[in-house]
């Protein structure tokens, strides 16, 4: 076995390599893998050493490209468990004739280690038709078992084994897992934490789990859209038991299936506490389950991303004594985790700090944070005016959504406190048409109000396979794209770290107008909101495309990501010729 163990890695060239060497001597004697040893070993080139290894066998060589077969019954051909137990993945079945005339099957298996004697004999026993092995890599072996049999097959497949329907009457007849014997107990619960898991590994924000009329559909938002995670087919019978786990998760009355709940998950992933706000919703197909997944990790004004010209600008704002600054967007654009990591960068034992939130979504020590409960009268505006008598320096409301809490939070402004709180509005300069239009007179806001911030999140290219593009300059000039500003445009391209998609990870794009006196008095006049633009941009304002083009050329996001979420600057009557803002510099540039 050695001369050809060596001759392999020769051909793959990491026979000169000692920790190779030693991972398969080591390997050798404890009688395990030495496929697997070598391919953990760091700095081997998994696909090369594969093709070596599929040579000196004379197997043919399966390329993936991360492709699920297509054949519709291809996975009930091998079972899941033995599947992926042993990682071999079906890619083809054909039927042959024999010498006597008569067809027999034969079934196409993928390994990534064919001289693994254990699972050649499992196939051996297990199936009735002949078999033709082909080596591929590991990981696009992996791959194509998560998205041919779904996660947890293996489990499902003995939940499954004795059941002789798998009809609507049972899905109809189950109640809840706890009905359910011992073992399917168990395997329930290991499929959710699994569902789970996999989640918190691929960096989702959100776990929907959706009844549909034939299947149960789970699908992850990850850097903000969504994708459908592969479950085994037949997962739609024990759709009930999966609702009721995450409803005892989450500590919820698995008996009421009518009304919507809400309630928490606490959970740990190598260390580090996550919190899951789960929310379900009756449908006509059954129980529909939100789950948020929020990360406890601190939150801090480095993780924001900030240019070197905004950050400064923060900074100032934080350490004003008094008056509000209000971040605005729609939901799922990050406001939260902007307003956390504000307090987290003010957090220190001089300052008293409380908040009022719907609900708590982080928890921050050295900080009082309070949740809202309209059922018992603990709204935000009873709990805001309750704050104020205890002395805090820094305030924070989960949002303005009435005149009576803002009108509150505008009082403690003006009292002495600083003030932080979102709005919803499309962008900076409409949080000063939204609160007057809410009833808030007009020298109130602009007397208590330091800033207001808009925001959006825009996904990040993935470090490993971005590239430069190629763009006409003509559709540069028609985006208002600043041509004389150096730096490299990029696109996406898409890789296995990305899952192809080209993007990895999100960040903020920003606007914000700080109050300034010409700007105090536009509003203390009611003039028009194009006033308040046209001001705002000879006080340096740059709006949010402007931002998201500087990230652009710093190679962190592409146009198309920048575009899909701002608004074309306004028409050019609207900028004053005397400004210096960014959008005439913009259209001189071009």
């Amino acid at each position: 076995m050695m001369p050809l163990i060596y001759q392999i890695l020769t051909e793959a060239g990491c026979a000169d390599s000692v920790p190779v060497r030693e991972a398969v001597e080591e390997a050798c004697y404890n009688q395990t893998s030495f496929v697997e040893a070598v391919l953990d070993c760091e700095g081997v080139r998994e696909r090369d050493f594969l093709m070596a290894l599929a040579h000196t066998l004379s197997l043919p060589w399966w390329e993936g490209n991360g492709e699920v077969p297509g054949e519709p019954g291809l996975r009930r051909h091998l079972p899941a468990e033995i599947a992926l137990r042993h990682r071999l993945l079906p890619v083809a079945f054909e039927e042959r004739p024999e010498v006597d005339g008569k067809m027999r099957g034969v079934l196409h298996l993928t390994t990534f280690d064919p001289l693994n004697l254990v699972t050649h004999q499992r196939v051996a026993s297990s199936l009735n038709h002949a078999v033709v092995w082909h080596v591929g890599q590991r990981t696009r072996i992996v791959e194509g078992l998560q998205k041919l049999y779904g996660l947890g097959a293996d489990t499902f497949e003995k939940i499954l084994r004795g059941r002789a329907d798998w009809g609507a009457e049972e899905v109809g007849d189950e109640i809840t897992v706890l009905d359910e014997p011992e073992d399917e107990e168990a395997s329930v619960v290991r499929f959710v934490n699994q569902i789970i898991r996999r989640g918190l590994e691929q960096r989702a924000t959100d776990i929907h789990v959706e009844p549909q009329q034939d299947r149960l559909r789970i699908r992850y938002r990850i850097d903000g859209r969504l994708e459908e995670l592969p479950v085994p087919e037949n997962i739609k019978s024990l759709q009930s038991s999966v609702i009721a786990r995450l409803k005892i998760m989450a500590r919820l009355d698995i008996a009421e299936k009518r009304l919507p709940q809400d309630g928490r998950i606490n959970l740990e992933l190598d260390g580090l506490p996550i919190d899951v706000r789960v929310a379900t919703i009756p449908s006509v197909e059954g129980e529909s389950i939100s789950l948020r997944l929020l990360s406890q990790q601190a939150m801090t004004i480095g993780r924001l991303g900030l240019t070197e010209s905004m950050k400064p600008l923060v900074l100032d704002l934080l350490k004003q004594p008094n008056g509000i600054v209000l971040i605005t967007g729609p939901t799922g654009s990050g406001k939260s985790t902007t307003l956390y990591a504000f307090l987290s960068e003010m957090n220190q034992t001089h300052r008293r700090i409380v908040t009022i939130e719907d609900p708590v979504e982080y928890k921050m020590p050295g900080m009082v944070q309070i949740a809202v409960k309209p059922e018992i009268g603990l709204t935000f505006a009873t709990g805001l005016r309750s704050i104020l008598r205890g002395d805090p320096n820094v305030v924070m409301v989960g949002e303005m959504r009435d005149l009576e809490t803002t009108e509150i939070a505008i009082r403690a402004a003006l009292t002495g406190h600083l003030v932080f709180s979102t709005l919803h509005t499309n962008d900076a300069i409409g949080g000063v048409t939204r609160l007057v239009d809410m009833g808030v007179e007009p020298f109130l806001v602009s007397s208590a109000v330091r800033a207001f911030f808009a925001q959006r999140l825009v996904r990040k290219l993935c470090p490993l396979c971005k590239a430069p593009a190629q763009v006409e300059r003509e559709y540069l000039r028609s985006i208002g794209f600043p041509l004389t500003v150096p730096g490299q445009v990029m696109r996406a391209v898409g890789c296995e770290g990305c899952r192809g998609s080209g993007y990895q990870g999100r960040l903020s794009i920003y606007e914000v107008v700080q109050m300034t006196g010409a700007l105090q008095h536009l509003i203390n006049i009611r003039a028009h909101p194009a006033e308040f633009y046209k001001q705002a941009l000879n006080d340096g304002y740059v709006p949010m495309r402007g931002y998201g083009f500087q990230k652009v050329l710093a190679g962190e996001t592409t146009i198309e990501e920048v575009l899909s979420v701002t608004a074309m600057e306004r028409e050019p009557d609207a900028v004053p010729v005397a400004g210096r803002g960014n959008t005439q510099l913009l259209r001189e540039a071009a």
